[in-house]
């Protein structure tokens, strides 16, 4: 594997980080090894490992996953101008050697994806927590983040050299890192997986340092971040519009086609507000303005002329009294759709 680092992110390890290095030492010539603060008992290990030819660095102190993959990162890419990426794999023995040098070997190949060592989380010997927590973060994977990934919290990632500098400012100092290494991808690689096998020492006893609460809401919170601030914004814009909306409906009543007249007005300035909103916290955006401005204007035409011939069809239904709740009810129904759409064909730079 030329000018690809095996990185291993290393918190208080045992034998099994030992025999891991053995066993990839023939294959690999550059293995990175991160002592994320394990404290003098462990350091007779990293000694051990130091001498048959790993890099070693450290922390003073435990800062997490996250922290110690960029720590490695940086080292990495300042070493090896030539660097094609990484492959970073766990300490405690789960990933078997023969699967990180193939996932070092599609990183080759595929010099442009982020390579992801997949699990068969239908096999007896994975954890039931490990299992229902993938399914879990896969679900909300595919419908917040537009990502269709098969095993959401694997440690054995193929990352390019470009991405990897990327991932230097990209937010997570422990196990939610890896949650945003997957949302950025979006903007910089496309997402390959391989199947991989994956070994513990029981389904009921394995031992991580990944806490299931606090690592858990660190990654939920970090899945469903988009879809709050769409919500508060799309809410926002909302009253913008609802409020202009009923002015508007007040004033032009007598007007032949006022719905119509006040749908427009109202959507363009509450759209125009969104729009800003969206861009630049909701998606944090790095698509071209000029043509996400063009995207999102059709958008908004296509929405509000369905939310106009919507509404009007249900005020012809229901009365003009209930002009303000139909408009509620089917703007309900857009806000779905659009959210995907924004996501998907408006602001992912891609």
């Amino acid at each position: 594997m030329e000018h690809i680092a095996v990185i291993i992110p290393s918190y208080e390890p045992d034998e099994r980080l030992i025999l891991l290095i053995r066993s990839l030492q023939p294959q690999c010539s550059n293995i990175v090894v991160v002592n994320d603060g394990s404290g003098p008992k462990f350091d007779q290990i990293f000694m051990e490992l130091q001498k048959s030819g790993v890099t070693i660095l450290s922390h003073a102190v435990n800062q997490g996953k996250g922290r110690a993959l960029k720590t490695a990162f940086n080292y990495c890419l300042l070493q090896d101008p030539d660097l094609v990426g990484c492959v970073t794999a766990d300490s405690d023995g789960q990933h078997l050697p023969e699967d990180i040098v193939h996932c070092g070997e599609v990183l080759s190949r595929h010099p442009d994806s982020l390579v992801l060592g997949c699990r068969d989380f239908d096999d007896v010997s994975v954890p039931q927590k490990s299992r229902y927590g993938n399914k879990i973060t896969r679900t909300l994977f595919r419908y917040l983040c537009g990502l269709k990934i098969t095993d959401t919290q694997t440690g054995l990632r193929g990352i390019p050299a470009q991405f990897m500098r990327a991932l230097l400012v990209v937010p997570g100092e422990r196990f939610e890192f890896e949650t945003n290494m997957l949302i950025a991808s979006k903007d910089h690689c496309l997402i390959k997986e391989i199947k991989i096998k994956t070994i513990y020492d029981s389904p009921k006893n394995h031992a991580t340092h990944f806490d299931p609460i606090k690592d858990s809401i660190r990654i939920y919170r970090i899945l469903g971040k988009m879809f709050l601030h769409f919500i508060i914004s799309s809410l926002s814009s909302s009253i913008v519009d609802l409020s202009l909306f009923a002015i508007l409906c007040a004033l032009l009543r007598e007007q032949s086609g006022y719905i119509l007249i006040a749908t427009a007005l109202a959507r363009i300035v509450s759209a125009s507000y969104n729009y800003i909103v969206n861009y630049h916290i909701v998606f944090s955006s790095k698509a071209q303005h000029r043509k996400s401005t063009v995207k999102y204007i059709v958008l908004a035409i296509i929405q509000g002329t369905l939310s106009a011939v919507l509404v009007s069809g249900m005020v012809a239904l229901v009365g003009a009294k209930f002009e303000v709740p139909s408009k509620i009810l089917v703007d309900i129904l857009l806000f779905i759709i659009s959210f995907y759409i924004q996501r998907e064909f408006i602001f992912n730079k891609s």
